[in-house]
């Protein structure tokens, strides 16, 4: 069986940083670009926490598709099993740099998010109570300062 275009990034190398994972192209011609959102440094750092990552998904996807310029080419924005980061799902033939104002956007409405996180409730969520606000807030600050606020070649271009 044939290797995923995912399982042949070098891990081992990878850094926190904003990634063009894949484009697609739909059967109408729309390019959906694929970027690899990694928080953590995959077998170095320590892996986001589960509760963590789903409570940065509730509020990055609630952000995301409110954004009033991106709102309506947000197509998903979902975590990593391995709980290293997400991926985000855009419309469009789009570069890290494209979508860093964002995501620096984003991540900053989390880092200081106050109240109930969006959908967190049993009725509107498969398992509400599996969050950890203070820990999505740090991992998003963190995120901002050390690898946002400072994009370049070394974190938006996979290790070849």
């Amino acid at each position: 069986m044939k290797k995923i275009a995912s399982f042949t990034i070098d891990h081992t190398r990878l850094k926190r940083g904003v990634y063009v994972s894949r484009r697609d192209h739909t059967p109408a011609g729309d390019t959906i670009t694929t970027f690899d959102i990694r928080l953590t440094e995959p077998n170095r750092m320590p892996a986001v926490s589960p509760r963590a990552l789903h409570t940065i998904e509730h509020l990055a996807a609630t952000y995301l598709r409110n954004d009033p310029t991106w709102a309506d080419r947000i197509v998903y924005w979902g975590p990593m099993g391995c709980c290293t980061g997400s991926y985000l799902l855009v419309q469009g033939v789009l570069e890290p740099a494209d979508i860093a104002g964002l995501l620096t956007a984003m991540f900053e409405f989390i880092a200081g998010f106050k109240g109930e996180i969006p959908g967190a409730t049993a009725r509107d969520c498969g398992n509400y109570t599996f969050n950890d606000l203070p820990e999505a807030k740090h991992v998003a600050r963190q995120f901002t300062d050390e690898v946002l606020l400072d994009l370049n070649s070394d974190n938006t271009n996979y290790p070849a």
